[in-house]
């Protein structure tokens, strides 16, 4: 897949963003819906991270979108459901517990879990992805039966697996490729009717395919985004098993001046929950790294 990078000159660093790089439209989607109720005189609270980004959090945090780590009884209270999504009976709670809620789970996870819905009647359903993750959560709590889910070829829980006949597979929205064939080719040997219902969504498939070709452009790469984003890692994992200078890096001042000694070429790759202005701070930072270091 080829891609055209925006590219900024400095007296000694080139430095390539990566055209995928920054907000996807589900981030974007539900940042713009806390934004828009963060004018409301009602108390707006989001279950935990509205996305995995800190700069995110922290910054509607000071319009007064409350980030709440349980449901508490309330009444005049709103509660926004994060990107990630959430079980149902969260959205039971909640309701229970007089919030009134605002969905700003993101559309394509929406959509995992009308094929999760749809596949259960007929199947067993196994998630390939992070059990910890909100998302992963979110789709196992829309079904009636405990889906199995796993996160890598190393791990399958055998003995659950030989007892199932017929089984439907669906992907957290921000897997690899790579991991998901994996899985899927020691899960057949288990299952061979097992069927892989892909649903990484396609911002993610463009992003990891742009960074299995920026590392090979560029001298140094830097994966930027918070340590909890899923996404983010991924795209660190696939680039530093390409390039053994990839950094992941969540700002401007995690970046070390050591790392630059005889780089001229920097590719910028930023997770999908990362802002632009993140970005534009890392890029001015390379500037006057390179500025302070004339050749």
């Amino acid at each position: 897949m080829q891609t055209k990078n925006k590219t900024t000159n400095t007296k000694k660093i080139k430095i390539n963003i990566a055209k995928s790089s920054g907000f996807c439209f589900g981030v974007r989607r539900a940042i713009n819906t806390c934004l828009q109720l963060s004018s409301s005189k009602k108390s707006i609270c989001v279950l935990g991270d509205i996305v995995h980004n800190n700069f995110v959090v922290e910054k509607l945090a000071k319009k007064g979108i409350k980030k709440i780590a349980k449901i508490y009884k309330t009444q005049n209270s709103v509660l926004i459901i994060s990107a990630h999504g959430a079980p149902k009976q969260i959205f039971t709670k909640a309701r229970q517990s007089g919030y009134k809620i605002i969905d700003a789970t993101c559309p394509k996870v929406k959509d995992i879990y009308r094929i999760s819905r749809r596949l259960e009647k007929t199947n067993k359903v196994i998630i390939i992805g992070d059990k910890n993750h909100e998302e992963v959560k979110g789709i196992a709590g829309q079904l009636r039966k405990k889906p199995i889910t796993i996160e890598s070829d190393h791990n399958l829980p055998i003995n659950k697996l030989k007892r199932i006949k017929k089984a439907a597979v669906v992907t957290q929205s921000t897997q690899t490729m790579y991991n998901i064939n994996r899985i899927m080719t020691r899960l057949k040997k288990i299952i061979p009717s097992a069927k892989l219902y892909s649903t990484v969504c396609r911002t993610t498939l463009i992003k990891q395919a742009e960074i299995r070709t920026l590392p090979k452009k560029n001298n140094l790469i830097l994966i930027v985004g918070s340590a909890t984003s899923a996404n983010t890692r991924r795209l660190y994992e696939i680039s530093r098993s390409i390039n053994k200078k990839t950094y992941w890096i969540e700002n401007s001042k995690s970046i070390k001046t050591n790392w630059f000694k005889n780089i001229k070429c920097v590719g910028i790759m930023a997770g999908a929950s990362t802002p632009d202005e993140i970005v534009a701070s890392i890029v001015t930072r390379l500037k006057q790294l390179s500025s302070s270091n004339p050749a």
